[in-house]
This record gives C-alpha cells, sequence and structure tokens, in this order.
C-alpha cells in the first residue's frame, strides 16, 4: 500500500502517512479526502472505501518551523529525480559542481545528482573548463517538499500540492 500526502487546513503539505493512517482520519472525520484513486478501494465488511491519495485536515495544525533541509546524497537524488543533470540517465552519484578541492562548498546550491559517468568526466574540472552547462542552477528545497520527496514512492498526483513541477527535471520549487 502507498502513502497518502496529508495537507494542512490551508492546503499546505505537512507529511505523507501510510494509507491505513490517512483511512482513520477520514473515518474518524478529522480529514477529508481531496484526491482518491479511481479504480483502488479499501473494503470492510459493510463498505468500500476509494484508497485516497490526497487527504486535507478539516483544523488548522500549527507547524514548528522548520529551518533546513539537510544535505544528504538521498535528498539530492531525490530532489533531482534521480536523472543526472549533465545527459538526462538515471544518476547513481553526487557531484559538486565546484569541486572542494576548488574551494566549492557542501551546500545545496553546489550539489547535484550525476551518473557515475559523468561524474568520472567531469571529475576535478570547472564545467566552463570542459564546455558544459547546467540547465538550470540547483536549488534548495523547502523543508515540507524535502519531507515528501524523501517520500519512497511519491504519487505523480501530489505535485500541484507540492508546488513540484517535473518539466524542470526534478529539481523542486525553492519556495514555500
Amino acid at each position: 500500500m502507498a502513502g497518502t500526502l496529508v495537507l494542512n487546513a490551508s492546503y499546505e503539505p505537512l507529511c505523507v502517512v501510510p494509507t491505513r493512517r490517512a483511512v482513520v482520519l477520514i473515518l474518524a472525520e478529522k480529514a477529508s479526502v481531496v484526491e482518491a484513486a479511481e479504480d483502488e478501494y479499501l473494503h470492510s465488511a459493510t463498505s468500500a472505501i476509494q484508497v485516497p491519495r490526497v487527504v486535507r485536515l478539516n483544523r488548522y495544525v500549527r507547524v514548528p518551523y522548520r529551518r533546513q533541509v539537510p544535505l544528504t546524497r538521498r535528498a539530492v537524488l531525490a530532489r533531482d529525480a534521480h536523472h543526472c543533470v549533465y545527459c538526462s540517465v538515471r544518476a547513481d552519484t553526487v557531484d559538486h559542481v565546484v569541486p572542494r578541492s576548488r574551494g566549492g562548498l557542501n551546500e545545496w546550491t553546489n550539489v547535484v545528482a550525476a551518473c557515475a559517468r559523468c561524474n568520472h568526466r567531469k571529475g576535478d574540472r570547472l564545467l566552463a573548463e570542459i564546455g558544459w552547462s547546467l540547465p538550470r542552477p540547483p536549488v534548495q528545497p523547502s523543508a515540507t517538499v524535502a519531507l515528501v520527496l524523501a517520500w519512497a514512492k511519491r504519487d505523480p498526483s501530489w505535485d500541484r500540492y507540492l508546488g513540484y513541477d517535473p518539466a524542470l527535471s526534478g529539481l523542486a520549487a525553492s519556495a514555500s
């Protein structure tokens, strides 16, 4: 069973919960279904309910301020949708745009997902030295989007609630 995106009463994404938890929220009238799977149902002895993909809490929940998203390999790969920013094939490594040996920092705006071949070819050189360029600069994802993008199986129906545009080669929006 996949997860369900939970939105605050203001439609701000909060977290992803197991489908079972989302159904409990709906049955307890703490949440309402925003989007459901058209052809998937959960059955009980007396009823059937569509599998919720996105639910919205009926009451607003105050969320503590989230500072920064920790920079991890998994988070960078999720931000870039596991695609190499240089050649668009499946990425399995992380590359520093400005190599650390050349003074580059280990921060969101300097780290991108790359396939092993491109990462090896680039080595410790600058992009200008080898004639490469980035389609768009890397950005730090918002804390909420990063939380949801780290979920193992992201449902495409979540994208409009996350401000996530798959046309941007997997880079998440930086505004929260």
